[in-house]
């Protein structure tokens, strides 16, 4: 495992067993991002760095009894986590790497991600790597329940001209990757950005 493997397991293993508490009112901001994936019955989601799974019960409802829901994260101590809040009832719990992903080609219709893009080791990379297991025209959504502005100020810190998330440098980072930004948002109660697979 690479050190910012380690690091990240680290972080969220210490964080786990009260991630949800910390965090109760999230829930509104999950399903009204996981609603703009443009998901429909019987499509095949992956949440990528699922952590606890709150994402996991609005991509269920979007995608229906006939769809695939399948949570991704590399701390096993999150999946734990998920597991025990029941929602492993909402998808298939994968412990994995998502800068590896156990999955096929271009097999699924959209990938969620809440809070990852920060702790991705090699973005540009890491990016491709989710591009390779979604279909031509599929969907990504990069996500925070709060905006970059708030977020940095919950941490203590100021937001800096090299933030990843930043519209100037999220752009050309997703089009170096194969994706088309669509939509972006960064607002004090959320963050979202939309993007669709090229090619």
């Amino acid at each position: 495992m690479s050190d910012d493997h380690t690091r990240v397991r680290d972080f969220f293993s210490a964080r786990a067993a009260d991630w949800d508490t910390r965090f109760p009112d999230d829930g509104p901001a999950y399903r009204a991002a996981a609603s703009e994936l443009g998901l429909r019955p019987g499509d095949r989601v992956l949440d990528a760095g699922c952590g606890t799974g709150r994402a996991l019960p609005a991509l269920r409802e979007a995608v229906g009894p006939s769809g695939v829901v399948l949570g991704v994260d590399l701390t096993p101590a999150m999946l734990e986590a998920a597991t025990r809040a029941g929602r492993h009832r909402e998808g298939q719990l994968l412990l994995a790497d998502v800068t590896r992903l156990p999955v096929r080609d271009a097999v699924l219709d959209a990938v969620f991600g809440a809070g990852l893009i920060s702790h991705l080791p090699d973005p540009a990379e890491n990016l491709r790597e989710l591009r390779r297991v979604v279909r031509p025209g599929g969907s990504l959504a990069l996500f925070h329940p709060i905006g970059r502005a708030a977020l940095a100020a919950r941490q203590g810190r100021q937001i800096t001209p090299d933030d990843l998330r930043a519209e100037a440098n999220l752009r050309p980072l997703l089009a170096g990757a194969g994706w088309q930004l669509t939509s972006y948002v960064d607002e004090d109660a959320r963050f979202l950005a939309l993007a669709v697979r090229e090619g």
